[in-house]
C-alpha cells in the first residue's frame, strides 16, 4: 500500500509513545527499589512474526535480547495464542539473559487476527538460588542461580494460572515484593493493549502494519549504508573474563573476528573459551545483543532501534562456550560477557573507524548484594547496588565519569540513599568519584565511583558478581587503561580482601561492617604525554588526580591547587618519553596460550629483560587497541623482543621487526591464601 510520510511518522511515534506509557506504568506501580528507583526493566512491541517494531528509552542489554525470548515463546505456543493470554519465560538457554530477568508477552488481536505483542523484561531482585538476590560469584551450575522457567502460559484467556504463580512465589525470597513487580508488568501489558486498540480505531489495522514494515525497512537501509562505508575485510580482537581455578587467576578468552562484506557485517566468536562450571558464561541472546549495541552505537547512534536494524548483522558462535552457554553451566555472567563482547567488537571496529570509537568502558555491571534477616525486626532485607564507572576517552573529549555505559541505557546510576536507608538496614557512608581511576590519555578516561555502605543489621550475606578486577579497561592509541574494579570490607579498622576478587558468594558480614565498592575507570585515548598540561593541573585542582598521578602518568609538575610548573613539566615529559619500553615484535612457534579451564595469551621475552614471568602486559602496535598477554620467559628470544604467534601480530597490526610500546599492567601475582 502507498503510505503518506506524515502517517508513517505519526504511527511510528505513536507506537513508541505506547512503549513509553508502558514504562511509566511500571515505574509508578512496581514494588522493589531495583525497578521503581533503578528502572532495571525494558518494554517493547512485537509484530505477529516475533519481530521487534518499537521500543523507547530502554536498557539496550534487555531490549535488544528480547526477540530471542519472544522466538522461544512462539516456538511453543504460536498456534495457541488467544486474547487475554500472557506468557512468561526467563530461561537463559531459551532466549533469556540471566534468571533474574523475567520476560512477559501478551498477544493483542484485532478482528480475530493476531496484531501486535506488548513485551516486558524486568529484573526480579530475587529469583531463588544459593544467595540472597540470586547473584552468586561462585555458582557452578544454573540450579544454584535460581528458578529456571521455560516458556509458560501464565494467564490463559484472562484466567490466571494459579498453580504456576504458586510455584513461582514459593521459590523466591520476599515473595510479596516479587508478586507486586509481576503485577506491575501485567499492568503495563494491559496499558499497551488499550492504547493499541485506540490506535487501530484511529488509523486502521492495515495502515499501522504497513507503517511498521516501512519503518523497519528504512531502519535497515540506514544501518546498511553506514556499514557499506567501511572497508571490506576481517578484523580481529580478543579480551578476557575473570575466572579462577583452584583460587588462581585463569582468565577466560573472548575472541572476535569481525568481517565486513559490502553492507553486511558478521561477528564470529568461534574459538572463545569453552563454557565453565563457574560464573563466566552467557547466553547466545546476550552475545548477539552485545554485537548489535556496539555496531549500532558506533555507526548509527541516532537511528531508531527495531528489527530492521538487526538484519545487516550475523553472529556466529560455538554452543558450549562462554559466549553461548548450554545446560547445566551457570549463566549469571550475562552482563559481563555482553560487555566483553562490546569491548571486543569496538576494538575491532577501531581498526577501520578509529575516529568513531571510544576507549573501553568500565566493563562490568558490578552487582553487589547483601541480604539476610534483621534479627531486630524479624524481617528479610536485600540491598542491591551496582556503582557505575568511567567510560572511555575519545577523539573529542574526556570520558564521562561514574556514568552507565552504552548497554545500560537509562538505568539509574545512583539509587535514592533516603529510600535505601529507610527500607534496608544500611547506612551509606560515602558516594564519590574515585580519585585517579580514569585511564591516562590525551583525553583521559572517566573516573569510577567509590561507595561505602555500613551494615546496620545484626548479620548479612555478601555476594558480588563482577569483572575487570585484573585485566583493566583498555585505552586506545597508546592511551592507558582505567583502574580495575575492587571490593573489600572494613571491619574494626581492618581491611578484608577476597581471595577471588569479583567472585564472592554469601560471605558472612557482621553488624558494623562497611562494604567498599570501587568501580573501574574508563580507558584513556591518545598519548598521555600529549595531554594539555593545563587540563592535567585542572584535574589535580578538582581532586580527580593527585600530584603524584600528574607526574607519573602525564609528566606534569604542579601543586595541589593546580599551579603548573612549566619548565619542570617539560623536563619530566622528556624523561618519561625516554623511559618508555619499546620492544621489537617477532614470531614464535611456542604455544600461544596457557590456562587450565581458561585461555590466556602468552608473550615470550628474554629473562634478562627483567619482566617477571606471569606479569600481565599490553603491547601497542599500529592498531588503536592494545594486545594483552602474560609474560613467559624464553632465553632464545633476543633482548627487548616480544615473541608472539601470527595471530597476535595480526591483532596488533604489526609485522615482524616492528616496534611496539610495552606497558606493564600488573606484576606477577603473589600466592593466594584466602581472605586477609
Amino acid at each position: 500500500m502507498s503510505l503518506n510520510p506524515i502517517d508513517l511518522e505519526v504511527v511510528t511515534e505513536g507506537l513508541i509513545s505506547i512503549v513509553r506509557e508502558m514504562r511509566q506504568t511500571i515505574f509508578r506501580t512496581a514494588h522493589s527499589p531495583v525497578i521503581a528507583d533503578a528502572q532495571d526493566f525494558s518494554c517493547a512491541l512485537f509484530n505477529a512474526d516475533g519481530e521487534m517494531v518499537a521500543q523507547g528509552r530502554d536498557m539496550p542489554g534487555h531490549v535488544i535480547a528480547m526477540p530471542a525470548s519472544v522466538k522461544e515463546i512462539f516456538a511453543d505456543y504460536r498456534d495457541e495464542f488467544r486474547p487475554g493470554d500472557i506468557y512468561l519465560v526467563n530461561d537463559p538457554y531459551r532466549g533469556g539473559s540471566h534468571l533474574n530477568d523475567v520476560t512477559l508477552i501478551s498477544p493483542v488481536f484485532v478482528e480475530e487476527e493476531l496484531f501486535l505483542f506488548p513485551c516486558v523484561r524486568m529484573h526480579w531482585a530475587d529469583i531463588g538460588g544459593m544467595t540472597p538476590g540470586s547473584v552468586s560469584g561462585k555458582a557452578t551450575e544454573i540450579l544454584q542461580e535460581g528458578l529456571r522457567v521455560p516458556p509458560i502460559r501464565l494467564v490463559d484467556a484472562g484466567q490466571p494460572n494459579i498453580a504456576a504463580t504458586r510455584i513461582l512465589f514459593a521459590n523466591v525470597r520476599m515473595a510479596d515484593e516479587r508478586q507486586g513487580d509481576l503485577e506491575s508488568s501485567i499492568a503495563a501489558c494491559h496499558t499497551a493493549q488499550r492504547r493499541l486498540r485506540e490506535l487501530v480505531d484511529r488509523y486502521g489495522r492495515d495502515l499501522i502494519l504497513g507503517c511498521v514494515e516501512a519503518n523497519m525497512d528504512r531502519t535497515e537501509r540506514r544501518l546498511r549504508d553506514q556499514i557499506r562505508d567501511l572497508p571490506d575485510g576481517t578484523y580481529h580482537y580478543e579480551d578476557y573474563l575473570d575466572l579462577y581455578t583452584d583460587g588462581e587467576y585463569d582468565a577466560a578468552l573472548v575472541r572476535c573476528a569481525l568481517t565486513i562484506t559490502g553492507d553486511q557485517l558478521v561477528a564470529d566468536f568461534r574459538g572463545s573459551s569453552a563454557q565453565v562450571a563457574a560464573v563466566v558464561n552467557s547466553s547466545l541472546a546476550m552475545t548477539t545483543a552485545g554485537v548489535f549495541i556496539a555496531v549500532k552505537s558506533a555507526l548509527d547512534p541516532g537511528g531508531l532501534v527495531n528489527h530492521g536494524a538487526f538484519r545487516p548483522l550475523t553472529v556466529r558462535t560455538d554452543p558450549g562456550t562462554v559466549v553461548h552457554v548450554t545446560y547445566p553451566a551457570p549463566a549469571n555472567a550475562h552482563s559481563e560477557v555482553r560487555k566483553r563482547v562490546i569491548s571486543a567488537v569496538m576494538a575491532a571496529l577501531s581498526q577501520v573507524a578509529p575516529d568513531l570509537i571510544a576507549a573501553d568502558q568500565f566493563g562490568t555491571t558490578f552487582q553487589n548484594l547483601i541480604g539476610g534477616i534483621d534479627e531486630r525486626t524479624g524481617q528479610p532485607y536485600l540491598y542491591y547496588d551496582y556503582p557505575a564507572g568511567g567510560n572511555g576517552g575519545f577523539l573529542g573529549s574526556d570520558g564521562p565519569s561514574a556514568m552507565n555505559p552504552v548497554d545500560l541505557g537509562d538505568i539509574s546510576t545512583i539509587q535514592s540513599v533516603e529510600r535505601l536507608e529507610t527500607d534496608i538496614p544500611i547506612l551509606v557512608e560515602a558516594c564519590e568519584l574515585r580519585t585517579g581511576s580514569g585511564g591516562a590519555g590525551r583525553h583521559r578516561g572517566g573516573l569510577g565511583a567509590r561507595r561505602a555502605t555500613r551494615l546496620l543489621a545484626t548479620s548479612g550475606a555478601y555476594s558480588v558478581q563482577t569483572d575487570r578486577t585484573t585485566v583493566a579497561p583498555y585505552g586506545l592509541s597508546t592511551g592507558a587503561p582505567g583502574a580495575p574494579t575492587a571490593t573489600y570490607l572494613r571491619r574494626a579498622g581492618r581491611r578484608i580482601d577476597f581471595d577471588t576478587p569479583g567472585k564472592v558468594a554469601g560471605h558472612r558480614m557482621r553488624e558494623g561492617d562497611v562494604l567498599v565498592m570501587e568501580s573501574a575507570g574508563g580507558g584513556g585515548w591518545g598519548d598521555p604525554l600529549t595531554r594539555d598540561p593545563d587540563l592535567v593541573a585542572a584535574d589535580v585542582a578538582a581532586g580527580y588526580l593527585t600530584t603524584d598521578h600528574a607526574l607519573d602518568r602525564y609528566g606534569v609538575v604542579c601543586d595541589d591547587t593546580g599551579l603548573l610548573d612549566e619548565a619542570a613539566t617539560g623536563a619530566a615529559r622528556d624523561q618519561a618519553r625516554a623511559a618508555r619500553h619499546w620492544y621489537q615484535v617477532t614470531t614464535t612457534a611456542e604455544p600461544a596460550y596457557t590456562g587450565q579451564r581458561g585461555r590466556r595469551r602468552l608473550v615470550y621475552t628474554n629473562p634478562a629483560d627483567g619482566l617477571p614471568a606471569n606479569t600481565l602486559i599490553e603491547l601497542h602496535g599500529a592498531h588503536p587497541a592494545p594486545l594483552r598477554a602474560w609474560v613467559r620467559h624464553d632465553p632464545g628470544v633476543a633482548r627487548h623482543q616480544a615473541a608472539l604467534d601470527d595471530d597476535g601480530l595480526r591483532i596488533l597490526g604489526a609485522q615482524p621487526g616492528d616496534r611496539c610500546l610495552l606497558r606493564v599492567l600488573r606484576d606477577a601475582p603473589a600466592p593466594t591464601g584466602g581472605p586477609r
